[in-house]
């Protein structure tokens, strides 16, 4: 099994940044891929990006591409969102998943595991 908490949501200015960190814990993640996922108000569930935890190999949305980096450290067992040149459509609980995987699928039914989220709020 394996738990997943995500931090560092919170309000922020358009143009603005934000880095929102993943902690795992409960299983050994050398074999996973991790994805950032978001869901803004009335809206379905969307993928922002996923890693490799092996090679680091990534994915991304074209809606972030350019503007948000995920990345993970081995050592802490956590994964990031860095956000850059936020937008307020860029607004929605954002929710980190995982799976054993080499797959970096953008499908949220890919991913076995999930946090809680965090809501990250872009104003304009």
């Amino acid at each position: 099994q394996v738990q997943l908490v995500e931090s560092g949501g919170g309000l922020v200015q358009a143009g603005g940044s934000l880095r929102l960190s993943c902690a795992a814990s409960g299983r050994t993640f050398s074999r996973h891929v991790l994805a950032w996922f978001r869901q803004a108000p009335g809206k379905e569930r969307e993928f922002a990006a996923a890693i490799s935890w092996s090679t680091g190999s990534t994915n991304y949305a074209d809606s972030v591409k350019g503007r948000f980096t995920i990345s993970r450290d081995n050592v802490k067992n956590t994964g990031y969102l860095q956000m850059n040149s936020l937008k307020p459509e860029d607004t929605a609980i954002y929710y980190c998943a995982a799976t054993p995987s080499v797959t970096l699928s953008t499908s949220s039914r890919w991913y076995n595991y999930w946090g809680q989220g965090t809501q990250v709020t872009v104003s304009s």
